[in-house]
């Protein structure tokens, strides 16, 4: 192979994986299975990390990286230019996040062979991680929208899979249900979109879609409905879909309980994968956004400070810490969507594209090391509530000593990469929009206080004097949340102004210290306060509680949207909406069927003599209706 045809191997290892340990898996023992998958997924890894340094570092990029397509074939062709076609799309985007899904995937499968060691399934887990990597892998390459189409579906499948791997647990069933339905009702949304798109424009690549200058828009202009424009709505109803994968209010309520998976899956779905599968959607096709659908990217970047100031009050209230992780992740894709609804294009104007870019990317790291951590406090005490921990510093050094790390980092402190990421973020909203920047600096107070919540009452407070003395995780779970750390630490380093841009031409930034001083004081306010609540256990926190009274309860109860989405599903929906179709279904239209039978089977008894086999019938019914014949011609000749 030569050039950059060797990539198509990176989607293709997971697959086979996937086809091998799910077909043969039942074989051999189920160790075999965790190997074979980590061995894999170890080798795309080092595939994504080649090709990215080769792709980032290997040419002079004066002119912007170049868009780069080694393998496509075509599937489906409509007209001469509406054509599926399947292939392997390189850009800088796509690039970062082979790195990302591969970095994230290879560290949650070796992390695996210990946290699931003994579970039942075994196989079967490791079997749809592989499905799973594979779609995602196949999303973010994809040369044209209905190709990413079809592996977002793929991603939805096997989402639905590995959130519900406990199936003999009706919550991880209900679960599973659940993300799968929300997101399929965004999806449609996402489909709609997209025949919009495609009618407008012509195409489905992402070439023609996105080449800056590009007519194939210009036939869009005088086509609208309502008074909105068709690209707009487009724009919009696409990224209803992208707002769906990434649990964007309101259609955030799947997320919270997709924690009823394997805390692995957690990593691997709301850290770097499933979840930021719409803020890439956005991102990829920002160029259309931003230049013929201004008001779709408005709402943009509204519906991500919304969902991020939403989520990060949510979180402070929770004491499952997965969930304290889920909505710290809807909180953190807040931030990132903001980004991109207030950046413009190219050069210093595209500062929200490349912060959000920036955060998406070291985010992967901090949170897959959160949910990694918590997998190894879960596994050493056997809870996920905070309050049957406590003093777990004693018995959990490298958890504790990377959790900290991972909270540091979310939390803004300086020279962590989240810092940098989350910097950027504030400048670019700080430049266009002021209310926005207003809500992100409150919510970067509020992520330092409940993530250090989290830490205080986990690692410090009382020791709970367990049943059984906790210990540390095995070396095959440590090692993926030291290579994390490592990550969390130094991934804020990596020059991002000069490989990932809206236009893919590099330009200079700079310290903001008229944004980046009170961000981190706000930070460390949070901090404070969590400290003096949480390091040492009291009836303090539980006062103050008790204090806010019904304004707690709402928000400990995530402001009812289950129920309230209960109550319009069931109550309305379902009662006058559904019962009415299913009354005129049965006794209308199966009514006028079944009555259509009954007329032709009573017509059939009638006329069935005509057909009794007796010869001396036949010879009468002939000659009767040739008398009968002859008696007309006559009538009619005289």
């Amino acid at each position: 192979m030569t050039g950059y045809s060797y990539t198509i191997l990176i989607p293709m290892i997971p697959l086979v994986m996937f086809l091998v340990t799910g077909l043969l898996g039942m074989k051999w023992k189920p160790i075999v299975s965790g190997l074979l998958g980590t061995t894999g997924m170890g080798i795309a890894w080092i595939l994504s990390l080649a090709t990215a340094f080769s792709y980032f570092f290997g040419g002079h990029h004066a002119e912007g990286f170049q868009t780069i397509i080694p393998f496509e074939v075509s599937w489906l062709q409509f007209t001469e230019t509406l054509i599926i076609k399947m292939g392997v799309l390189l850009d800088p985007i796509s690039v970062m996040m082979l790195v990302v899904i591969t970095t994230i995937s290879f560290m949650v499968h070796l992390y695996s062979i210990g946290y699931m060691h003994g579970e039942k399934g075994f196989q079967r887990f490791f079997a749809f991680l592989s499905l799973f990597t594979f779609s995602m892998l196949g999303l973010v390459i994809a040369t044209n929208i209905f190709q990413m189409y079809i592996f977002w579906e793929l991603v939805g499948v096997s989402s639905f899979l590995l959130i519900g791997f406990y199936y003999q647990k009706p919550s991880a069933v209900a679960a599973s249900k659940k993300a799968f339905i929300v997101t399929r009702f965004a999806d449609l949304g996402f489909l709609i979109g997209i025949l919009i798109l495609s009618f407008v424009t012509g195409t489905f690549d992402f070439g023609k879609l996105t080449q800056p200058g590009t007519t194939i828009f210009g036939s869009a202009a005088s086509m609208s409905f309502m008074g909105i424009s068709a690209l707009t709505w487009a724009m919009t109803l696409i990224f209803i879909g992208g707002a769906g994968k990434s649990a964007m209010f309101p259609l955030h309520i799947w997320l919270p309980d997709a924690m009823e998976g394997p805390t692995p899956v957690s990593a691997l779905i709301h850290a770097a994968t499933m979840v930021v599968a719409g803020v890439f959607l956005v991102a990829r096709m920002f160029p259309v956004i931003h230049f013929q659908a201004p008001a779709a990217q408005e709402i943009i970047g509204y519906v991500g400070g919304f969902t991020s100031l939403f989520a990060a009050v949510i979180a402070i209230t929770q004491y499952d810490i997965k969930r304290v992780l889920a909505f710290s992740t809807l909180s953190q894709l807040g931030y990132m969507m903001l980004a991109l609804g207030v950046s413009g294009y190219g050069g210093e104007e595209g500062l929200g594209y490349m912060a959000s870019m920036f955060h998406l990317f070291t985010h992967a790291m901090f949170k897959a090391l959160l949910f990694l951590g918590a997998g190894s406090i879960i596994h050493a005490v056997h809870s996920n509530y905070m309050y049957d921990m406590g003093g777990l510093r004693k018995y959990l050094p490298i958890t504790h000593i990377t959790f900290l790390i991972a909270c540091l980092t979310i939390a803004g402190v300086p020279f962590l990469s989240g810092f940098f990421s989350k910097d950027e973020i504030l400048v670019a909203a700080l430049n266009h929009n002021k209310l926005l920047f207003a809500i992100e600096f409150i919510v970067a107070g509020l992520t330092a206080f409940y993530m250090f919540r989290l830490y205080f009452s986990v690692f410090w407070g009382k020791d709970r004097h367990y049943h059984h003395t906790p210990h540390e995780s095995p070396l095959v779970m440590t090692i993926p949340l030291m290579f994390l750390a490592f990550a969390s630490i130094f991934a804020g380093y990596l020059p991002f102004h000069d490989l990932v841009t809206s236009d893919k031409m590099g330009f200079e930034t700079e310290m903001h210290m008229a944004v980046a001083v009170p961000s981190v004081l706000i930070g460390l306010l949070g901090i404070a306060i969590a400290w003096i609540l949480y390091k040492k256990e009291s009836d303090v926190p539980a006062k103050m509680a008790k204090s806010f009274g019904i304004l707690y309860t709402a928000t400990y109860n995530k402001f009812y949207f289950d129920e309230i989405y209960l109550f319009v599903t069931k109550k309305i929906i379902f009662n006058y909406i559904s019962r009415p179709i299913a009354w005129f279904d049965r006794h209308i239209v199966d009514g006028f069927m079944v009555g259509i039978g009954l007329v032709t089977e009573k017509i059939s008894y009638q006329i069935k003599g005509m057909q009794s086999g007796q010869l001396q019938h036949y010879a009468f019914m002939f000659v009767a209706g040739a008398l009968a014949l002859a008696l007309s011609m006559i009538y009619f000749l005289m």
